[in-house]
């Protein structure tokens, strides 16, 4: 079982990256996000963040596909991310092996060239 906290562990490890300030956790290298806290919206409400699911960066459609049909005890997506490589994981259904390849492949999809791997 992983929680916000593996989550921060694990993006800082990597090369480039940055925490930006937000209410969970969110993490960026070269200034595009890989990872981040789930901020659900719902409408005529205000916007809930949760540290126990993390939206990561999957890099097409037919990956975040792939994850919510085979895995849907860990992963899932919203109508808000419709067309958006993205997924949200449950954090708790997670181990932490598990959650650092997932960061760590989301690192590689956004990380410049020019930063050496991890």
């Amino acid at each position: 079982m992983a929680d916000a906290d593996d989550v921060r562990r694990l993006a800082l490890a990597l090369p480039g990256v940055e925490e930006i300030a937000s209410d969970g956790f969110d993490f960026r290298v070269g200034n595009k996000g890989f990872v981040w806290s789930w901020p659900e919206r719902r409408p005529g409400q205000r916007r809930v963040i949760h540290t126990d699911i993390a939206v990561l960066y999957v890099g097409d459609e037919a990956e975040k596909q792939a994850l919510v049909l085979g895995e849907p005890d860990l992963f899932f997506t919203t109508p808000a991310y419709d067309g958006a490589p993205l997924v949200m994981l449950r954090l708790e259904q997670v181990d932490v092996g598990r959650l650092d390849e997932l960061v760590t492949d989301a690192w590689r999809m956004r990380a410049p060239d020019e930063l050496p791997g991890p």
